[in-house]
């Protein structure tokens, strides 16, 4: 990663691991609270809906993005992460299921504030490693979530196990203390937010406008979107190759999981790299490319097929979304960075949740061996589509 200067490197890296550490206690979390509400209810429909409490608050992110924009965002972030980390201490009480409101209402505003963060996490990152530097940044972020997402959940379901649901809050909790213990340290100049003048929904509509009028990003973030519709299809229809493609208990998904990860690790180390030589949309269109390999080839009934296109899915995927990150911090005033980021957010993983369950109602009509070809030409239509237009 290129710096410019002693401080630069040593801001970038309290900025990283802040966003490593809180990342570990929020994957923790994510597995922990369906197996909770499994736990005390052994009800699946409420398990799922747990984990839509947090996901819900990002079709909200265009909002929810302007709060990143009225204040600075190293205090903004210090402050988020230690009431969040007091909020959690109050799932000590859920021990039993008259009390899972309680888990639900922090759930949900768990993921507002994760809305927020992110955002204010993605508008501080120019200032702190330089806009030439966005890419090896963005990359390095994509390889830690990754990777935490490989660890974290795992640690959180071992400690219910052993210690049940509040020894996981106390371990949030205490990530999110050492977050903003990390946040607290930066050394960053951040110019006065300019003074309201406007309500919140003309907020919300000047972030919005600040990202679809740029004609650099508007091209990348709805090839994100549409690339995130499909890689959802691509989900859906996992357990139909596991089982009926590759005769293997479900338990086998895990594996593939694995290899995805996998994948993620070794793009986002390779994304600076990449992004200097090609440009984002070059970068973008080769990642789609990848993943619609990776996705119709997986119809192939062959174990080693199987990881190979998990891997290259997991390699295509972060390429089209860190470009377009990249493009939106880089191209964004930095007035309307939190509220951009958020924007693009909720128009790059909505469509994901909604295709997951599109597909889950498709897959069983269309074989998988039918659907997942198609799913992978819709992509390299989609990435020609992409590297047509002229270079970021």
């Amino acid at each position: 990663m290129t710096f410019t200067s002693t401080a630069t490197r040593g801001g970038s890296r309290l900025l990283l691991a802040g966003i490593v550490v809180s990342g570990f206690g929020t994957s923790a979390m994510w597995l922990a609270a369906g197996i909770w509400v499994k736990d005390l209810t052994g009800s699946d429909s409420l398990a799922a809906l747990g984990a839509f409490a947090l996901w819900a608050p990002t079709l909200a992110g265009p909002v929810l993005g302007t709060v990143a924009d009225r204040t600075r965002r190293r205090p903004l972030l210090v402050a988020a992460n230690l009431g969040l980390g007091l909020l959690l201490l109050s799932l000590l009480a859920v021990g039993s299921a008259g009390r899972l409101w309680i888990l639900f209402a922090v759930l949900v505003a768990y993921g507002t504030c994760g809305v927020v963060t992110d955002a204010a996490e993605a508008a501080l990152v120019p200032a702190v490693v330089g806009k030439d530097a966005l890419g090896d940044f963005n990359g390095l972020r994509m390889t830690a979530d990754e990777g935490m997402k490989l660890v974290a959940p795992l640690a959180g379901a071992g400690l219910f196990a052993g210690y049940g649901g509040g020894s996981v809050a106390l371990l949030d909790a205490a990530t999110f203390a050492a977050a903003a213990a990390l946040y607290a340290r930066l050394q960053v100049r951040e110019p006065a937010p300019a003074r309201r003048t406007t309500g919140v929904w003309a907020r919300t509509a000047e972030g919005v406008r600040a990202l679809w009028r740029q004609e650099r990003l508007r091209p990348l973030v709805l090839a994100a979107a549409a690339t995130m519709l499909l890689a959802g299809l691509n989900g859906a229809a996992l357990y139909a190759v596991v089982d009926g493609g590759l005769g293997r208990s479900p338990s086998y998904a895990e594996v593939l999981y694995a290899a995805q990860g996998a994948g993620s690790v070794v793009a986002g180390f390779a994304a600076g790299g990449l992004l200097r030589r090609l440009g984002e949309r070059r970068f973008a269109a080769a990642g789609i490319a990848l993943f619609a390999a990776g996705a119709g080839l997986r119809a192939l009934p062959y174990d080693a097929v199987a990881l190979g296109c998990s891997a290259a899915i997991g390699m295509g995927l972060p390429c089209v979304l860190i470009a377009a990150l990249t493009a939106v911090q880089r191209e964004t005033p930095d007035a309307f960075v939190g509220r951009a980021v958020a924007s693009a957010n909720t128009l790059m993983f909505a469509p994901n949740a909604v295709a997951l369950a599109m597909g889950a109602g498709l897959i069983a009509v269309v074989d998988h061996r039918v659907l997942l070809p198609l799913l992978g030409a819709a992509g390299l239509a989609l990435a020609c589509a992409t590297a047509r237009r002229p270079s970021a």
